[in-house]
């Protein structure tokens, strides 16, 4: 499917930003060119996952798994254009069947395993999947029956991978053994997907109620994997351990430069520091991705990297917090480890500031380079050449470009999504009118000469709660506390958590004679569907919610007064 005008896709490509090749095009070389290469390797715990032993796949076994995943979604019925939906851990089924989606021109859409129905109705009912992959039960949840229930009554079908399939789901497993995995490469043959039609639709959430879809092309994601790899120095061959699940643009940005650079890629699941510690020994990882908070933490742990090998470990990236000077200078300067420090969106606003752009360790904490601005220049760094940036006053919509004065930062290029999924007016107010996207995010410019080079975060322009790396939109949440019987309003605000970046607090004002507890209230959403991630830590009560003129609450005074009852 194609959502990109084709003036653009004309444009993109007569600059060489855009190119004719699709993820499934280097696969489809690797498989060829390396095809005994080692490409894909399972989480060391999958038997503790979900009782399959961990598998290590080369090129060329990949590619035949591709071919044969891509087939059983044929007989399932699936066709080009179709979105399928996943909610699966980090193991390798799940990039297999990612890669097979390209294969035959499918659109995925996955969620985190956490997601109950509450989350996984809207995206079913949002983009309309024909399929869900996922397993029976997963970490003692029943998947499958949540599955089955949210797809009751539509066009959608549940195919569970790893056995004890219920009754009205696919045992997908049987699908997969039974396909010939020719047609998969019949298909792509007869109906062949373009770089610029949609691959991906993954969920992104702001100040609105409710996560918005976000589609990105083959191009744009071949042009992620461009910058990616130009930030932390990929290069051809290497090992890349991915801790995360593939939702985002944060955990998929490692397939591309994997697939470009046909190297291994490592997956761990679910974050656990001493075995991500080992693979990182085990696997010789040369690139990984990780939080700031865990990066930190590791250097503060009397000996403990000390006691292992990390010679291998050229490069970390890390973003969705703010990284210290501290913490990149010990991996510098004791381990000899360069971070890379991240800005970026599934909308895909991205700035890396990496050792080659930036060699000063503080300067890297706190600076990202100023890129697409006229009288910058970055020498070799292609990133630079693909994108505009442009920092506004949210008052008059006018350019800051004297230091110092805070501004959205604003984007557009050869990376940048061009609108949401069926959703024309959140579109029209994600974008100024010069076609920037709209970050929603604060910063400065900073940096000495005529022409100051970096942009300095400042904060969040938007209310999202950012709780370990996870973006929780507080709309979505204060909509459900509104249906609660013993409270007359209530708002949820982040407040700063050492750990986790930010915790949220529900501010909760009762019912006349009504007590709420904490534990009652996450329990009452959890009965709703709601997310455990998405729960309140905290939560406090008032007479009254602060309200502007408009009579809408307001966040900003309010979080300001919770923090002072936290003291």
């Amino acid at each position: 499917m194609q959502l990109t005008p084709q003036d653009r896709i004309d444009d993109y490509t007569a600059k060489g930003w855009w190119g004719e090749l699709t993820l499934d095009d280097w696969l489809q070389r690797n498989r060829r060119e390396v095809g005994d290469r080692t490409a894909l390797v399972d989480p060391a715990n999958r038997a503790d996952l979900d009782g399959t032993p961990p598998r290590r796949l080369s090129w060329s076994a990949l590619g035949d798994d591709v071919d044969r995943v891509g087939a059983a979604l044929l007989d399932c019925g699936l066709k080009k254009d179709d979105v399928l939906t996943y909610q699966l851990p980090n193991v390798a089924d799940t990039v297999i069947l990612a890669l097979a989606a390209s294969r035959i021109g499918l659109m995925i859409s996955p969620v985190v395993t956490p997601y109950r129905k509450h989350e996984l109705s809207y995206v079913v009912d949002t983009v309309r999947p024909r399929a869900i992959v996922t397993l029976a039960q997963f970490a003692g949840f029943d998947h499958a029956a949540m599955a089955l229930d949210v797809a009751q009554g539509r066009d959608c079908q549940v195919l569970i991978i790893g056995g004890n399939v219920p009754d009205g789901a696919v045992d997908f497993d049987a699908a997969i053994a039974a396909a010939d995995p020719s047609r998969a490469a019949a298909y792509h043959t007869a109906q062949p997907s373009g770089p610029g039609e949609v691959f991906t639709i993954f969920w992104t959430s702001g100040t609105e109620a409710r996560p918005k879809g976000v589609p990105r092309d083959h191009s744009q994601w071949i042009v992620n994997g461009q910058m990616v790899a130009e930030a932390a120095d990929i290069r051809e061959g290497e090992v890349l351990l991915n801790p995360f699940p593939l939702v985002n643009i944060g955990s998929f940005g490692l397939v591309t430069p994997w697939l470009m650079h046909r190297g291994t890629l490592v997956l761990h699941h679910p974050f656990d520091l001493e075995l991500f510690l080992r693979q990182i020994v085990e696997e010789r990882v040369n690139y990984t991705i990780a939080a700031p908070a865990i990066l930190t933490a590791l250097l503060k742990a009397p000996g403990l990297l000390d006691s292992m090998d990390l010679s291998s470990l050229r490069a970390i990236g890390s973003g969705s917090a703010p990284l210290s000077p501290f913490t990149i200078k010990g991996f510098a300067e004791d381990y000899g480890i360069e971070l890379c420090n991240i800005y970026g969106s599934n909308e895909g606003a991205s700035l890396f500031s990496d050792a080659r752009s930036m060699p000063d360790h503080t300067e890297r904490a706190r600076y990202f380079p100023r890129m697409g601005v006229e009288g910058i220049e970055w020498p070799d760094s292609l990133a630079s050449t693909m994108i505009q940036t442009r920092l506004v006053d949210l008052e008059t919509e006018q350019d800051i470009t004297e230091p110092g004065k805070p501004g959205e930062l604003r984007f557009q290029g050869a990376a940048t999504f061009g609108g949401y999924w069926e959703n024309p007016e959140t579109t029209a107010n994600a974008f100024d009118a010069q076609g920037f996207y709209r970050t929603g995010d604060l910063f400065e410019i900073a940096g000495d000469g005529p022409v100051p080079r970096f942009y300095r975060f400042v904060g969040r322009c938007k209310e999202i709660i950012v709780r370990g790396g996870v973006n929780i939109s507080p709309a979505e949440i204060d909509d459900m506390l509104a249906g609660h019987p013993a409270i007359r309003e209530a708002a949820v605000v982040g407040v700063p958590d050492d750990r986790l970046g930010e915790r949220m607090c529900a501010v909760v004002v009762p019912v006349d004679g009504e007590a709420v507890e904490l534990s009652a209230l996450t329990q009452w959403l959890e009965n709703l569907g709601l997310a455990r991630f998405k729960l309140p830590q905290q939560m406090v009560t008032m007479d009254a919610l602060p309200r502007n003129a408009m009579n809408k609450v307001s966040r900003r005074e309010l979080r300001e007064q919770v923090l002072e009852m936290l003291g």
